[in-house]
C-alpha cells in the first residue's frame, strides 16, 4: 500500500480550559494542506503475524522506530485483529514538531490503510476512536476537510462557509517546539467570541480576531516566528499566523508572491492551494 499523508494548519486556536484527564479543551479550525509525506507498507511473509518493522528517510525523525506513531497505529489495531507482518517505509517531507500534524497524519493514514488493505471492516466511528487514542488531532485526518474542532480537538463540526481560491505559503525556521512546553506557557481562557463564528467573517477581517493562543508565548521565546509572520503580511498575505503550537508560520494569499524561497533563505518553505 502506498499513500500520501498530508499536513494541516490551524486557523485560530483557543485554549479554553484544563480537563480532569490532563488534556485541554480547545477550539480551532483544522484545514488540510497538500504538503505530504510518503508512506508505504508491504506484507512480509517471512515474519510472524503481528510484527511491524519500520524504516524512514527524508527529514530526520527523533526517537526509535517503535515510538513512531505509524508503528503505534499498527500495534493498536493488532490488539483487536490478527494482522499480517509488514515492513513500513516512511519518507518524511512534513517537518516534525512544527505544528503541521505530520505524525498524526501518518498514523491516521496507517489506520485507514490497514483497515482497507486487510478488510478489517472497521466503521468510521470506531476508526475515529482508534485515532483519538493515538493523538488529539489524529482523527481530523480521517475527515481531511476544513472543520471546526473542539473539546480535545478530536470532535468536529462542519463549517457552513469556508473561503475558496486562496493560496497557501508555509515557512518553517527549523525550530522544534514540543506541545507540552507550549501548553506550559498558556493560561486557559474562554474567548469573548467563539472561533466558530469569527471564521465566518471575510478573510480580510481575520487579522487581530482569529488568533492563536500559543503565538504570543512562542514568539516571545523565538522572535523569528513573529518576523516571518510580519514578512508574510508585507508580501501581501491577507492573513498570517503560526500553526498549532509552532514553529511553522503560514500566510494566505489571493495571489502568490514571487520567489518565496528567496524571501526566507535557509528555511523550509512550501506553496500551494489551500
Amino acid at each position: 500500500m502506498l499513500c500520501f499523508p498530508n499536513a494541516k494548519i490551524n486557523l485560530g486556536l483557543n485554549i479554553i480550559s484544563k480537563r480532569p484527564d490532563g488534556f485541554h479543551n480547545i477550539e480551532t479550525v483544522f484545514c488540510p494542506a497538500n504538503l505530504t509525506d510518503i508512506l508505504e507498507f508491504v506484507i512480509d511473509p517471512d515474519m510472524c503475524p503481528g510484527t511491524c518493522t519500520f524504516n524512514a528517510s527524508g527529514i530526520w525523525i527523533d526517537g526509535s522506530g517503535d515510538d513512531n506513531l505509524v508503528v503505534r497505529a499498527y500495534k493498536l489495531l493488532s490488539v483487536d485483529f490478527v494482522l499480517p507482518a509488514i515492513r513500513v517505509h516512511l519518507h518524511k517531507m512534513i517537518p516534525p514538531g512544527a505544528g503541521l500534524g505530520g505524525g498524526s497524519s501518518d498514523a491516521a493514514f496507517m489506520l485507514k490503510g490497514l483497515n482497507r488493505e486487510f478488510s478489517l471492516g472497521i466503521g468510521d466511528d470506531r476508526l475515529r476512536e482508534y485515532a483519538s487514542e493515538l493523538g488529539s488531532d489524529c482523527a481530523f485526518f480521517l475527515i481531511n476537510k476544513p472543520v471546526f474542532g473542539y473539546e480535545k480537538g478530536s470532535r468536529f463540526r462542519e463549517l457552513s462557509r469556508f473561503p475558496a481560491g486562496l493560496q497557501l505559503v508555509l515557512v518553517n525556521p527549523g525550530i522544534h517546539i514540543s506541545t507540552a512546553s507550549a501548553y506550559a506557557g498558556i493560561k486557559p481562557r474562554i474567548p469573548s467570541r467563539s472561533l466558530e463564528l469569527l471564521i465566518q467573517q471575510p478573510v480580510s477581517k481575520w487579522k487581530g480576531t482569529v488568533t492563536n493562543d500559543f503565538e504570543a508565548f512562542i514568539t516571545s521565546r523565538h522572535p523569528v516566528i513573529g518576523k516571518i509572520r510580519d514578512r508574510l503580511y508585507q508580501l501581501g498575505a491577507v492573513y498570517a499566523s503560526m500553526s498549532g503550537s509552532g514553529s511553522s508560520v503560514f500566510g494566505l494569499f489571493r495571489k502568490l508572491p514571487l520567489t518565496i524561497e528567496d524571501q526566507f533563505p535557509g528555511y523550509f518553505t512550501y506553496t500551494g492551494r489551500l
